[in-house]
């Protein structure tokens, strides 16, 4: 699995650079939105490939049947 961290630059002129990895599909967005919205205007944004990959959620199931 994969770590998912925020990694975020802050630059003399106040510019902030964030970047988001392991995190897959636009649950980055949700992740990211709080800050964003603290720090102030969005001015650009690129998307990385782990943006246009979704998630895959695998759900195990035993069932066990006693005769």
């Amino acid at each position: 699995m994969t770590m998912e961290t925020l990694e975020f630059i802050i630059y003399p002129d106040g510019r902030v650079q964030e970047k988001v990895t392991g995190i897959m599909g636009k649950s980055c967005e949700e992740v990211t939105a709080a800050i964003e919205a603290q720090l102030g205007k969005v001015i650009s944004q690129s998307k990385t490939s782990d943006y246009f990959n979704e998630q895959l959620i695998v759900n195990n199931e035993t069932q066990s049947q006693n005769y």
